[in-house]
């Protein structure tokens, strides 16, 4: 530096030994300026004052001999200790330079302005607090200085700067958030800890309302949560836990919509692989969890992307289990959000929605955007819907199409867990029950996964599927699509020749054919399309039919109509191409309807055939049935038709008895002994009334080989009493007089038709036989 220069009103002794590079004599020369500097205070010479400043932050403080930068900012630090008070007049000019020092390469001088600055702000106290955003920048890179002393030092002007905050009511928070949003996105872990330290001062201070500025924030304080150090994350979750308390306890100050997007992002788990991710989930979540509780109906537009994080997280094992619960209890909330006032249109609504309110909107969107860039740009958040938050003017509404479609994907998705299968559909029921109008909008689109879903390896997850198909099938609201929905799936459903109508006619199946559906008006259009795809699924999947066809058509017996299940089923199979299959899908009908605890019902209103609709639903069976000759009868059986089960049996010595036939009599048979047949055996006592039922007992003892079940039912018939020891009194006979009243069946047309259908059979097994593909084998359930 150059001596000769005019330094005035600093003495050339002073320059000399600011420029030293010994501290002490640095040290002198400060008091020197100290005195100097109080002098002019005295005279109220405030030029000279700003003059001295001025050479002591250009000539030395920014000088490029690093003894003469020291000089200088020590210098300055005398200037402010001299001014006291009146500092604050002068604060920015003896501020900057020493801030540029922080940037120096040279340690000790990094050290030298954090001391200075230390000073300065020590004297001046609040009159610090309008330049706090350029003092809180350079101490924030201070903070992550590798020198230990550097960061001692600024670790002292940390908590002097941190008591002043607290004792002031004049911190310009506005101000100050832009740059904490910047600071916060910081991978340094001095850094991130420095924020958060911030954040705690600033939460504590009961004058400064930072909850408001919250949605600024929380995205960052969520990245500082995943940092590796385990002293930072304890503190970011004591920061996140005092928001939280401060958010139960004023819920109506607090911008939910605004920070649903931000937990939608932390809930979603996007690397396992690492620890910190599942803190920041439950943490995440448990927030979640607070907001529907907390905001209600203003989360709804956000479903689709809660769903998105929340779903996966149900089927969560034990060693996340309190996310798992979190996860639940978000579900389950949500759930109930939704209401029937949502299935009300929202075009009247929208429509006076004002321009200036879509202009909030769009603005809030762009802020949102902004705060969530870091995590954007972290990856793994490819399946997460976004949504703009709704403005204050805008009513709350269901985004039910978003909704659906993450549905659909988690069902489309083979990696889901069963729990979450079961939630999703849970939610697909659920949305039926509460919204059932706008929901039938997607039926067509839902309809073929659902029963694809019916192959599910789980019991429960089933039982849940068969819980939506069957109020699809049942709704009213689905009377009030056309009949064009139900014609919507003609590329997967059974094939119907053309001339049904005319071959429905010449059975006589009566009013309940293939285009007006076996429905009653609890059913809707949907009911027949599920039935027949139900069927279709059975035919391409025969290990489905084998392990949970009768699982699955006792459930929809509950579900629905156990009536209209079988006349629909009978109806569909008399249209079966594939006589194997119709003849195995017979028999699993027929050994439900025999055996199932579900079908007491239907099985009573068969027994005795005493109503014109008991009549018809039994020729609508019959017809079915006889693609299988056993079924047929133990179907005559049921219905006490002992006279044309013995026309039948006659008829089985001109079919082919084959191996598969001799079992199904075997378990025939066996359904005979069974508490389902106590009112046959009974008749057995009357001889005189009941000859046919006799003869064809002893038609199937025939039949059978000397087996045990040959065995079984010679036995039986044994026990048949003698009917002259039976004879009693003539009494008029209950039973004819009833029998008399009963509507008529033309038995006839009904053997015609089983031998029709079974010389159908013949001519298929004999078709088989001659290609030599494989050996005629029924299928045994």
């Amino acid at each position: 530096m150059n001596t000769e220069k005019d330094f005035s009103p600093l003495t050339p002794n002073i320059v000399r030994a600011l420029n030293d590079k010994l501290y002490e004599k640095r040290k002198v020369a400060a008091l020197e300026i100290e005195k100097l500097v109080r002098e002019f205070v005295a005279q109220n010479n405030s030029t000279q004052i700003r003059h001295v400043i001025q050479i002591l932050a250009s000539e030395f403080a920014l000088s490029q001999h690093p003894h003469s930068r020291k000089g200088g900012l020590i210098g300055l630090a005398a200037c402010s200790i001299a001014l006291g008070k009146d500092s604050g007049l002068y604060l920015k000019e003896l501020i900057e330079p020493v801030l540029t020092c922080f940037n120096d390469s040279d340690s000790r001088l990094r050290y030298y302005a954090c001391e200075a600055l230390y000073n300065i702000v020590k004297v001046a106290r609040g009159a610090v607090l309008p330049h706090f955003n350029v003092l809180f920048d350079g101490l924030s890179k201070l903070a992550a200085d590798p020198d230990p002393n550097v960061k001692s030092g600024s670790e002292l002007l940390d908590r002097l700067l941190k008591d002043i905050v607290t004792e002031s009511n004049k911190f310009d928070l506005v101000a100050f958030v832009p740059l904490l949003r910047e600071r916060i996105y910081s991978n340094n872990q001095y850094a991130r800890q420095f924020i958060i330290s911030w954040i705690l001062v600033l939460e504590s201070v009961p004058d400064i309302n930072l909850l408001e500025y919250l949605p600024e924030i929380l995205d960052g304080l969520f990245q500082i949560l995943g940092d590796s150090s385990k002293e930072i994350r304890r503190m970011c979750e004591v920061v996140l836990g005092e928001f939280l308390k401060e958010i139960k306890k004023t819920p109506s100050s607090v911008k939910f919509a605004e920070m649903a997007n931000i937990l939608v992002i932390h809930c979603h788990l996007s690397d396992e692989s690492k620890l910190t991710n599942d803190l920041i989930q439950l943490t995440a979540m448990t927030w979640m969890r607070e907001f529907i509780q907390l905001a209600g109906r203003v989360v709804l537009p956000y479903s689709p992307g809660i769903l998105t994080a929340v779903l996966p997280c149900l089927s969560y094992d034990d060693r996340k289990k309190s996310t798992k619960e979190a996860a639940s209890a978000c579900n389950h909330s949500l759930m109930k959000l939704v209401t029937p006032e949502d299935d009300e249109d929202e075009e009247e609504s929208q429509s006076t929605t004002s321009p200036q309110s879509k202009d909030v909107s769009s603005k809030k969107e762009g802020d949102l955007n902004d705060s969530l860039n870091a995590s954007q740009d972290s990856g793994g958040l490819i399946n997460i819907s976004f949504f703009t938050p709704p403005s204050d003017r805008t009513p709350v509404t269901l985004d039910l199409d978003g909704i659906v479609q993450v549905l659909d994907r988690h069902l489309h998705d083979s990696s889901t867990g069963m729990m979450t299968r079961i939630a999703v559909l849970k939610w697909l029921y659920h949305l039926y029950i509460k919204t059932p109008r706008k929901m039938f909008r997607h039926t067509d689109s839902l309809f073929p996964m659902l029963l694809k879903t019916l192959s599910d390896e789980s019991d429960e997850v089933i039982l849940k599927d068969l819980e939506v198909l069957a109020e699809i099938a049942s709704s009213p609201a689905g009377q009030t699509e056309s009949s064009g929905s139900c014609e919507g799936a003609d590329k997967i459903e059974l094939h119907v020749p053309d001339e049904s109508k005319v071959g429905q006619q010449q059975l006589g199946v009566g009013s309940k054919g293939l285009d007006s559906s076996p429905s009653t008006p609890s059913m809707n259009s949907y009911f027949y399309k599920f039935m027949i795809n139900l069927l279709k699924r059975f035919s391409l999947e025969r290990k489905l039919l084998e392990s949970r066809g009768a699982f699955i058509i006792r459930q929809l017996c509950l579900l629905l109509h156990a009536e209209n299940i079988f006349h629909s089923m009978a109806d569909i199979l008399l249209k079966e191409e594939d006589l194997k299959f119709a003849s195995t899908m017979v028999q699993t009908l027929n050994t439900i309807l025999l055996t199932s605890a579900e079908l007491f019902q239907l099985r009573n209103q068969l027994k005795d055939l005493r109503t014109p609709e008991s009549c018809t639903l039994f020729c609508c069976l019959y017809r079915s049935w006889c693609h299988n000759p056993v079924a047929t009868v133990s179907l005559c059986f049921l219905t006490q038709n002992y006279r044309h089960a013995y026309d039948l049996i006659q008829k089985f010595g001109d079919l082919e008895v084959t191996v598969d036939f001799l079992i199904e009599v075997d378990k025939l048979v066996q359904l005979i002994e069974s508490p389902i047949f106590t009112y046959l055996r009974l008749q057995l006592l009357d001889v005189e009334n009941n000859p046919y039922l006799i003869k064809a007992l002893y038609g199937l003892l025939m039949l059978l080989p000397q087996s045990q079940a040959f065995q079984l039912l010679s036995h039986r018939l044994r026990c048949v009493p003698n009917p002259e020891l039976m004879r009693t009194v003539e009494v008029p006979n209950p039973a004819s007089a009833k029998n008399a009243t009963k509507p008529q069946v033309d038995y006839q047309e009904l053997l015609q038709h089983f031998d029709r259908v079974q010389s159908k059979h013949l001519e298929v097994r004999h078709q088989r036989a001659s290609h030599a593909e494989h050996p005629d084998r029924k299928l045994v359930l």
